[in-house]
C-alpha cells in the first residue's frame, strides 16, 4: 500500500465532530406517531469560545447556576430567559450541544422534557451526516403543540419525532465537519527553518509563533497542524531538516471544514461518503425529506 493510500485509510478512523456554519433556514416541525403532538424547532451554531467553557466546566451543568448565568449574560450576550430555560446539555449530559425552550405559555410542556432530553442525547451522539458527535449546536424548541390526555403524549410518541427534527434542524442551517487539530511544537537551528515552513505547506499546517532560544542557535516553533494530515510527518519533517528538527504533537482544538457537504462532488462529500461507508450506512447524503415532517 502507497503511503498516500495508507494516510488515507488511517484518516477514515479519526474521529470527527458534526457542526453548523449557519441558522436554520426555516422552522422544523415533527410530528408524534399518533398525529396529536408537534414541536417546532430551530438550530444554530455555538462560539467555540462558549463549547470551550462548557467542556472546561465553566458553562457546563456542574457548574454553580449563578456563576453560569452571570458569565453566559456578561460576556457572550445571552439574556435572562435563554439562561434560565437551557433544559439540557449533551451528548452524555454535558457536551457542548444545547436544547434551550422559547416556548411561551405552552400546557403540559414540564411533562415532556425528560422525553425530548433522553431523545436529545441519543441525538447528539450520533448525528445525521455520518453518525459522528454533534458539538456547538443550540436546538431551539419554538413551540410545542400537546395532547390534552397524559396517555397520548408518552415517552414513545415523543422521541422519535426529537430524534427527526433535531435531524432536520441541522441539515437546514449548513450543516459541516469539525476536524481535530494537533498543536505542534517544534525546536530546530534557525538554518532548518525553511524545511519546516515546506512540511507545514505540503499538510495544511500554519505555523504561528517562532521564538529563539537565548543563548542557543535554536528555535522553537509553534504550529497548528490537522490530525488527519499527521500521519507520517515526524519522518517527513525529518527528512526535510536533515533530522534536525523535533516535534512533540498534542491535541489544540476543534476545527470546522472548509467546503460545502450538501454539494455533489465536494471532497467533504467524499469525506462523508467514506465515512458512512465504513460504519456499513447507507452511502448517499442524508436529504431532509427523509426527517422533515409537513404541515
Amino acid at each position: 500500500m502507497t503511503d498516500s493510500a495508507s494516510s488515507l485509510s488511517r484518516t477514515q478512523f479519526l474521529l470527527y465532530r458534526e457542526t453548523l456554519n449557519g441558522t436554520s433556514s426555516q422552522t422544523c416541525l415533527a410530528k408524534s406517531p399518533n398525529k396529536h403532538n408537534r414541536i417546532y424547532l430551530t438550530a444554530e451554531p455555538i462560539s467555540d469560545e462558549v463549547c470551550k467553557g462548557i467542556e472546561d466546566g465553566k458553562l457546563g451543568p456542574k457548574a454553580d447556576p449563578k456563576e453560569r448565568n452571570t458569565l453566559q449574560k456578561m460576556k457572550y450576550d445571552w439574556d435572562e430567559n435563554t439562561c434560565r430555560k437551557i433544559w439540557c446539555y449533551g451528548p452524555e449530559t454535558d457536551g457542548a450541544n444545547l436544547v434551550i425552550d422559547q416556548t411561551q405559555a405552552v400546557h403540559y410542556l414540564n411533562e415532556i422534557k425528560e422525553h425530548v432530553n433522553s431523545a436529545f442525547q441519543w441525538t447528539a451522539k450520533e448525528g445525521p451526516l455520518c453518525e459522528e458527535n454533534m458539538r456547538g449546536i443550540r436546538f431551539n424548541i419554538m413551540d410545542v403543540t400537546l395532547h390534552a390526555d397524559a396517555i397520548h403524549r408518552g415517552a414513545g410518541q415523543l422521541m422519535p419525532p426529537t430524534r427527526r427534527f433535531c435531524f432536520a434542524a441541522e441539515l437546514t442551517a449548513q450543516p459541516t465537519l469539525q476536524e481535530p487539530i494537533f498543536l505542534v511544537e517544534i525546536t530546530c537551528p534557525q538554518e532548518a527553518m525553511s524545511g519546516v515552513y515546506n512540511c507545514m505547506n505540503l499538510r495544511r499546517g500554519c505555523v504561528f509563533e517562532e521564538n529563539p532560544r537565548e543563548g542557543t542557535p535554536l528555535v522553537q516553533v509553534k504550529a497548528h497542524l490537522p490530525v488527519a494530515e499527521s500521519f507520517g510527518f515526524v519522518a517527513a519533517l525529518r527528512q526535510q531538516t536533515s533530522g534536525q528538527a523535533f516535534p512533540q504533537c498534542v491535541f489544540s482544538h476543534w476545527e470546522n471544514l472548509q467546503g460545502d457537504c450538501m454539494q455533489a462532488g465536494s471532497k467533504m462529500e467524499d469525506l462523508i461518503l467514506n465515512i458512512r461507508k465504513r460504519k456499513n450506512l447507507k452511502v448517499s447524503m442524508p436529504a431532509l425529506g427523509d426527517y422533515l415532517d409537513k404541515l
